[in-house]
């Protein structure tokens, strides 16, 4: 049934040929043509020679108010008409797919104009939700209202609609009692005397268009709120957000917002003119969902670019570049019995025990001739001046046994000499096992990874990788309430994942030692490098003017600032139109560059705020890091000051994980000669 419907409707779509010539209607026809369809000539009339579509919508139960004909039409446009079948049951269906085909077209054209025509104010709000959902409108789409309802009505509905009230659009009132005169009216959301509807011009057939005052046609809406509440959403993210509560001297609590982000949108209300009202938020999720359900202007708080979050909100100017961490426990020292073992390497401890066995061989041809009980024994005597055994000589020794002597004295001094003296390095600064510097070792030593709620975008992009690593990574992630909880999780065994800044700090601010050290470590790769904005609606009017004010904030230098706004704008608008860049070229520079104040120019030449935000946030919150570190060891020296009188310096004392190798060693020590001694007794006895 949908699909024949959904066919049904789009045989309702026709498009006929874009006229090149763009002379007055009365001028390409003999007969007299309809003041309606004037009226929409002059509100829509073209100022480029570019052809633009008209898409138009109309109500069947109030068609045949307007006697308008979609053949006078096409000689200015590209003419799509949408009518809801008069036999339907389900109209917001309907609505629906005549939205998406319209939208189809909308992207297909370089630029668009859509007309509604009713009197039923159930078949505007139906547009205009439809039309909202389905993404049919953006900035650069004028909208025009054509109805003949109350003008107390006409107020009431273009103010309860997102998309009467914050999109570009015009309504075209007709007079009830005289059809060749309609008054043309705008909302505006923001002005010196608040939201109001105007009356920005009016038609009639005898004096054409006359505009009241100073307004114009499709005004721009945003470059100035006019001091306004605006809605935002935001959770404590330091350093981007940081939220202070104070008492005032009357009792009352105040909050005040810092951080790099805080300090950006406290700018950002300032240039535009808005008062910001941070709404209250249980969690991330409930912070963009406000966004989605346009309860938020925006999102104050910085979030990476997912293909996951692009689904549900759009992103304003990409300002920073986020990159997420990984944070493990340091690797702890474990008893090791080869502690005897690591002042020497390998190959050095193969050439002595070549040595020790090829040196008794030796002694015994020196001292095969002597007569001596006691040279005969020089083999252990050699052994013993390893371990700094004197070793007595005596007259009448050859010159061979001599020079065999002295030569493994010298031996025995230097080899002794290097291995006391590493050994005393590897007891006081012994060697920590390897730490985990990578992704693919993370995934390898790893059982599981936390991360905030927020991390579920997180995961679903790490699932959806085609890398094995990223993918094994996204299914092992868990999430936590907050960092606090992951952190306090970290084990040999389970990791957890945030935002390089706010895990820095997070670390330095709760797991930091009386010494100043501390027990987490933050891993040398990252996991995901992104850019990173604020979420807003989508198709959000306003988003142009934050943009450029973003970009700004982060402009190393004004060189050339009027070349780098003016493009990076048009690409913005582009992107937003879904068109292509030269034709909306004049559409962006209108409302980008024309409509700029002088004191958004000069905040332009204040390059760089935003970086010296962030490096002011950071330098301080490590500033009260060490200051805290500082009072927790002076309060530790003070109470541990008798224990510690006598010592020398700062030097630590040897624990068992320093000493398991000389203790092993002398319990089988100890063994051996406790077997030996049995074994002689049993022998005795035999």
């Amino acid at each position: 049934m949908i699909i024949l419907l959904a066919r049904k409707i789009l045989w309702l779509l026709a498009l006929v040929r874009s006229s090149s010539a763009r002379m007055p209607l009365e001028m390409n026809t003999g007969e007299s043509v309809d003041p309606t369809l004037q009226a929409i000539n002059a509100v829509l009339k073209p100022k480029t020679r570019a052809p633009c579509s008209l898409l138009l919508f109309r109500d069947p139960l109030t068609a045949s108010n307007f006697s308008l004909d979609v053949k006078l039409l096409s000689e200015l446009w590209s003419v799509g008409e949408f009518e809801v079948a008069t036999d339907s049951d389900n109209v917001t269906l309907d609505m629906s797919l005549l939205i998406a085909a319209a939208r189809k077209v909308r992207k297909s054209s370089q630029c668009t104009n859509v007309v509604v025509l009713s009197d039923d104010p159930a078949f505007l709000a139906s547009f205009a939700e439809s039309s909202l959902r389905g993404r049919l409108l953006v900035w650069a789409t004028r909208l025009l209202v054509v109805t003949r309802l109350p003008l107390q009505e006409l107020r009431r509905l273009l103010s309860s609609s997102w998309t009467f009230s914050m999109m570009n659009t015009i309504a075209l009132l007709m007079d009830g009692s005289r059809y060749q005169s309609f008054g043309v009216y705008s909302y505006l959301p923001y002005s010196p005397a608040g939201a109001q509807m105007v009356r920005v011009a009016s038609w009639s057939s005898s004096r054409g268009l006359t505009f009241v005052g100073r307004h114009q046609l499709f005004p721009q809406k945003f470059t100035n709120f006019h001091g306004a509440t605006v809605n935002i959403t935001a959770l404590p993210y330091r350093p981007y957000w940081i939220e202070q509560t104070t008492v005032a001297p009357n009792g009352t609590a105040v909050t005040t917002y810092t951080g790099s982000d805080g300090l950006m949108m406290h700018a950002m209300a300032q240039t535009l003119n808005f008062t910001s009202n941070v709404l209250p938020s249980a969690d991330w999720s409930e912070v963009t969902s406000k966004v989605v359900e346009r309860e938020s202007f925006i999102a104050s708080v910085i979030h990476v670019h997912l293909p996951q979050r692009q689904k549900d909100y759009d992103f304003s100017y990409n300002y920073e570049y986020t990159r997420l961490d990984f944070s493990l426990a340091k690797p702890s020292l474990r008893p090791k019995w080869q502690g005897l073992y690591y002042p020497l390497s390998n190959e050095v401890w193969l050439c002595m025990l070549l040595v020790l066995l090829l040196t008794p061989f030796l002694a015994l041809l020196v001292t095969y001739n002597s007569d001596c009980e006691e040279d005969k024994t020089m083999s252990f005597k050699l052994i013993g001046s390893l371990l700094g055994q004197s070793m007595a000589t005596r007259r009448g020794e050859s010159a061979g046994s001599r020079i065999f002597v002295a030569s493994w004295l010298v031996f025995a001094f230097v080899v002794g000499t290097a291995y006391r003296g590493n050994l005393t390095a590897a007891l006081t600064l012994p060697k920590y096992p390897p730490r985990v510097e990578t992704v693919a070792q993370l995934v390898k030593t790893v059982d599981r990874v936390t991360m905030p709620v927020y991390g579920k975008d997180f995961r679903d992009f790490l699932i959806q990788s085609e890398s094995e690593i990223f993918h094994e990574l996204g299914s092992k992630m868990d999430l936590v309430p907050d960092v606090l909880s992951g952190l306090n999780l970290i084990s040999n065994t389970m990791s957890h994942l945030d935002a390089d800044r706010y895990l820095s700090l997070a670390i330095a601010e709760h797991f930091t030692l009386a010494d100043g050290s501390n027990n987490l470590y933050q891993g040398r790769e990252k996991v995901v490098t992104s850019i990173a904005g604020l979420p807003i609606p989508h198709d959000a009017p306003y988003k142009p003017q934050i943009d450029r004010f973003l970009m700004m904030m982060i402009e190393v230098s004004c060189h050339g600032c009027f070349i780098s706004v003016w493009m990076t704008n048009i690409r913005e608008c582009t992107q937003m139109s879904d068109t292509n860049t030269h034709t909306y070229a004049r559409e962006c520079t209108l409302y980008f560059s024309v409509t700029s104040s002088i004191h958004q120019w000069q905040l332009a030449q204040q390059a760089g705020l935003y970086e010296k935000w962030s490096e002011d946030m950071l330098s301080d919150v490590r500033r009260d890091a060490r200051r805290r570190q500082l009072e927790r060891l002076k309060w530790r020296n003070e109470t541990t000051a008798e224990q510690t009188t006598g010592a020398e310096g700062n030097a630590e004392a040897l624990t068992f994980t320093h000493m398991q190798g000389p203790f092993l060693l002398l319990l089988l020590g100890l063994m051996a000669a406790g077997l030996a001694f049995l074994a002689e007794v049993l022998a005795g006895k035999a």
